[in-house]
């Protein structure tokens, strides 16, 4: 059944109570109202689809309702009922705002076609200003998103002139300072070791965020490495493999790497493949204690690789699990571990994964260690 609220006004009770009789079968729930001032308290109280307004009532003009009516709401359908006299009073509605009229007497066929057209019309309006509506904001959206990723290039690239700027002296002064704790500058005494050592160290900190800084400034900007291109997994992996065993064995923990020989090529760069592994082994090292075990499983499978990196580290909290990625974050129990970082090392992952299609998932439990698994589409199959 058709359903729809009617405000019948008019000050013939036939009229009215005909139009209850014809309607309300057909689903529609109509109230009526015999005066113009009657008519303007229910449109004040309620809300209507669709009014059947006569021209003339006793108390005034019907027609001056249309002003009240558009401003309630301007979608509500508006029928004239007039006699043969006011046909012209009728037309000049119409040119106010009124859908259509009805001329005394009709008929329920009649009042039906027009009801059931004149709803119909007030349910194209909503849906055409609707989807005017959804089209600005889509347009709002888009300009938005232009705007954020233009900012984020202008970061990017000030970044990325920052962080070069600030390397050369940085590096400079790291090497000065080794240099004056190796003693070839001459003898220090232990206090001034001990200085030296805690600058060298703070130093060092500095060093790996500005580098931080470069990797990850060179991952949104797509510089300085050039197009994606089939890259050999494995001679990746053994680099990164080596440069990490020699931190692991300085901590007491054992590094294993699985299934070298099976990994194929994948369609990256060698020195963004080198950054994803090299902070996901390098976070794994970092944060398991002596006694502990990092492993790199290769596991090749149907159109695509997948590379396992686990360790029996501190864990993460299940709460912050959900922000990693974000750049400058670490998770909470990592800070109070007292082990410097920068928050920007799976940054540099999430951003190069993008890049190379690849996806990365992460299951970890507090105290026992930590999974993170990274899948890459092999060269000549599209990413899942």
């Amino acid at each position: 059944m058709d359903t729809g609220r009617i405000l019948v006004i008019d000050d013939e009770q036939g009229i009215r109570e005909g139009c209850r009789r014809v309607l309300a079968p057909e689903g529609y729930q109509v109230e009526t109202a015999s005066s113009l001032r009657e008519g303007t308290e229910r449109l004040t109280a309620g809300s209507y689809d669709l009014v059947l307004l006569d021209v003339m009532l006793p108390d005034g003009r019907g027609v001056d309702l249309l002003e009240t009516i558009r401003l309630r709401d301007p979608d509500t359908v508006v029928a004239i009922i007039t006699g043969y006299a006011t046909v012209e009073l009728a037309v000049d509605a119409i040119r106010q705002g009124a859908y259509d009229f009805l001329s005394k007497p009709f008929n329920g066929d009649v009042l039906l076609l027009t009801v059931r057209q004149g709803l119909e019309r007030r349910r194209l309006a909503i849906d055409a200003r609707r989807g005017a509506e959804a089209e600005r904001r889509a347009s709002e959206l888009a300009r938005d998103k232009q705007e954020m990723e233009r900012l984020d290039t202008f970061k990017s690239a000030f970044m990325l002139t920052v962080a070069h700027e600030l390397r050369s002296p940085v590096a400079a002064a790291q090497s000065l300072l080794r240099t004056l704790l190796r003693g070839m500058a001459g003898d220090l005494n232990e206090q001034q070791r001990q200085v030296l050592s805690r600058l060298e160290a703070r130093n060092a900190e500095l060093l790996d965020l500005v580098n931080d800084l470069l990797a990850l400034a060179a991952s949104k900007t797509y510089e300085p490495e050039g197009p994606p291109e089939a890259v050999r997994l494995a001679g990746v992996l053994e680099r990164v493999i080596d440069q990490a065993r020699d931190s692991a064995n300085e901590k007491g923990v054992e590094l294993i790497y699985r299934g070298g020989d099976a990994a194929g090529e994948i369609r990256a760069t060698a020195d963004g493949l080198a950054l994803v592994f090299g902070n996901l082994v390098g976070n794994a090292v970092k944060y398991t204690p002596s006694g502990g075990k990092v492993s790199v499983e290769v596991m090749p499978e149907e159109g695509r690789t997948r590379v396992r990196v686990s360790d029996t580290g501190i864990g993460i909290l299940a709460d912050d699990q959900a922000r990693l990625g974000e750049e400058f974050f670490r998770a909470s129990n990592a800070k109070a571990t007292g082990i410097t970082g920068t928050g920007l090392g799976l940054s540099i992952v999430r951003h190069n994964l993008d890049r190379f299609g690849g996806e990365m998932s992460i299951q970890s439990e507090l105290g026992r260690g930590t999974t993170v698994t990274v899948t890459f589409p092999c060269c000549g199959s599209s990413p899942a």
